[in-house]
């Protein structure tokens, strides 16, 4: 009989809860560290990356050269490139001369380097962390009673699908754009389809319903409350913006004037791509030529209300008209709530928030090296930190960069060297 092997003691460099991209490059780059020793906690049972979005055709916004490793060390074979080498696919993706990858494939590359990692730990979710004064160490528990002790931390639990106000306790089967994939045979039996939200997510759903409208027969209604369709903005002096010089530029600035910014910079990761703005008029011009489409893309206009009627599964949604000022209600079967995701701070932090620095608003104060614990070097932060260090938190194409720099920061000395200067740009005077 095989003996069980011994619980761990010694305690780990660090801990990384949540297994997002991020944290999942954190976890490939500091596999090859001899002097690093972690482990990474995740509450699924798998890596998975909104599969609820994976529409045929929808692809990463950024090259693929922001997979999880390159950036920082273009060597590592956690790589894209490696990926595709192994899978087989790597001419075929040389021949189709495209930058991005598919989402479903980029979803497929991380599960692969996963899989290859001995560090990680599914089906674990952190229930609290405490800090020992004594011998300087979080301990972290989890729902299954294991205890992972470490010197640092590193959270990285992504951001939940955000529902606005008028939506909460709303009864019926609306649902986030997040759960879109496994619900769309249901949406397409009903009589009407409503979506509200302006993102990428919200153009890529009103491509696909579009597509079928006329095969399913149902009415189709897009609201934003933008006051147009925003393009996400992509030409290459704004992605200087995506920068270590902009991190240093944006972080040096007054609280005030970076939460100014965080609202006016969000069509710079926000918006939609420019091919798939002009893919939806061309499909509304085709489908248009055979008579009226019952579609209606109503913008500047904001959800107030909503209600459901049980008796007929039918929402009715309050809109505010926010330049005219007027108000007018809509009427739907399905509803379809595109509305992004919003950074909650994790109620396992409660018993170590004295350790936690927060800022004027209540949002982690995060320091330059992405720190947010009273010593600037024990509870690092993945994503979470537009207000803090702008557009570039959640840019996968910088996460290799804030992953070297967090390793860095871990190890006392710089092991995967740092581009400092890459913008033709001056932010600063």
């Amino acid at each position: 009989m095989t003996a069980l092997p011994e619980p761990r003691t010694a305690p780990y460099d660090f801990v990384g809860i949540g297994l997002g991209p991020f944290n999942l490059g954190l976890a490939c780059l500091t596999e090859p560290v001899e002097e690093l020793d972690g482990v990474f906690l995740e509450s699924k049972p798998d890596f998975e990356w909104h599969s609820g979005m994976f529409l045929e055709g929808a692809h990463l916004q950024t090259p693929f050269l922001s997979d999880l490793v390159t950036m920082a060390d273009p060597t590592s074979p956690y790589s894209f490139l490696n990926y595709l080498k192994e899978r087989g696919r790597l001419y075929s993706f040389y021949i189709r001369e495209n930058f991005y990858p598919l989402r479903a494939e980029y979803d497929d590359y991380c599960r692969w380097a996963a899989a290859g990692l001995s560090c990680i730990r599914f089906n674990q979710t952190a229930q609290s962390v405490t800090y020992d004064e004594g011998d300087g160490l979080y301990t972290v528990r989890t729902a299954t009673g294991d205890a992972f002790r470490a010197r640092h931390l590193v959270l990285g639990t992504g951001t939940p699908p955000h529902l606005p106000e008028a939506c909460e306790g709303l009864g019926g089967d609306f649902l986030h754009n997040s759960r879109y994939r496994g619900e769309r045979a249901a949406l397409q039996a009903k009589k009407s389809i409503t979506l509200v939200g302006s993102g990428q997510s919200a153009a890529e759903i009103y491509y696909d319903l579009l597509s079928e409208i006329d095969v399913h027969g149902y009415r189709l209604n897009w609201v934003t409350r933008s006051p147009r369709f925003f393009p996400l903005e992509y030409t290459k002096l704004t992605l200087e913006m995506t920068s270590p010089e902009y991190v240093d530029y944006f972080h040096a600035l007054p609280e005030d004037t970076r939460y100014r910014l965080e609202t006016e910079q969000k069509g710079l990761f926000k918006g939609i791509d420019g091919e798939l703005i002009d893919a939806i008029f061309d499909l509304l011009y085709s489908k248009n030529f055979a008579g009226p489409v019952p579609t209606r893309l109503l913008t500047n206009s904001s959800l107030v209300t909503a209600r459901h009627e049980e008796s007929t599964g039918t929402y009715t949604l309050g809109l505010r008209q926010e330049e005219q000022g007027r108000d007018y209600e809509l009427e739907t079967e399905g509803l379809i709530l595109a509305t992004g995701y919003r950074y909650a701070e994790p109620a396992f932090l409660e018993p170590v928030r004295d350790r936690i620095r927060h800022d004027g608003r209540g949002r982690f104060d995060v320091a330059r090296n992405y720190s947010i614990d009273v010593t600037g070097r024990g509870i690092f932060l993945q994503n979470a930190g537009v207000h803090t260090h702008s557009i570039t938190s959640p840019d996968l194409g910088m996460g290799a960069y804030r992953n070297a720099y967090i390793i860095g920061e871990l190890l006392g000395r710089e092991h995967y060297p740092l581009e400092k200067s890459v913008a033709f740009q001056e932010f600063a005077v």
